[in-house]
């Protein structure tokens, strides 16, 4: 039964990841550095849903389809890891306010419940666009316009995209909780433990 219960969880983070994949090609870029990057809405929500375990293995996936979608900015290979690998499986870890978001909604804790969604949006969004700026620093500094510095031109670009998906994140999910806050329970009551392989 729990074997049965956590492939039903790692199949339901494989179709969210396809999802945040195909909300990827929305066009929402300004020039070559800004965008919003809608597919943190899916993966976010599922966090949040079933742990930041399966949140990680959801973002994770997502990070992977860029590669047979040909979606990958290559300059060298440490570099495809940091921002395709290690950035975009972060974004998972939005699922850390899983357990507290749950109790919130279940005792009916609305208020609170907005809180937490906000936190996790920006929390998730943070440890992705992390490695995103460390990239910018490392690889992306002798692209920097007008001859800006590279930590400040990584940081202005990976700082306003992020919080603009941070932003469009936090308000798509705060919209889905007013009209359905069953979404963000997961259906057999079960999730992946962030401490061991249990479901519980």
């Amino acid at each position: 039964m729990q074997r049965t219960s956590e492939l039903r969880i790692w199949i339901e983070g494989t179709i969210v990841a396809a999802i945040a994949m195909v909300l990827s090609f929305v066009p929402t870029s300004i020039g070559s550095s800004f965008s919003i990057s809608l597919g943190m809405i899916p993966i976010t929500l599922f966090a949040l849903r079933r742990g930041a375990k399966a949140g990680f293995f959801s973002a994770f996936i997502w990070g992977l389809l860029h590669f047979p979608t040909a979606q990958v900015y290559y300059l060298m290979p440490i570099q495809v890891i940091i921002e395709y690998i290690l950035a975009f499986g972060f974004a998972g870890f939005a699922g850390v306010y899983s357990g507290k978001l749950q109790q919130a909604i279940r005792n009916k804790e609305f208020g609170k419940s907005s809180r937490i969604i906000i936190y996790a949006s920006f929390f998730g969004t943070l440890m992705r666009y992390f490695w995103h700026f460390i990239a910018g620093v490392i690889f992306w500094g002798s692209f920097a316009l007008w001859g800006m510095n590279p930590w400040l031109f990584s940081f202005v670009m990976n700082g306003l995209s992020g919080l603009a998906t941070a932003i469009a994140t936090s308000v798509v999910l705060l919209l889905l909780l007013k009209i359905n806050p069953k979404l963000f329970l997961p259906t057999n009551m079960t999730q992946i433990s962030q401490h061991n392989n249990e479901v519980e």
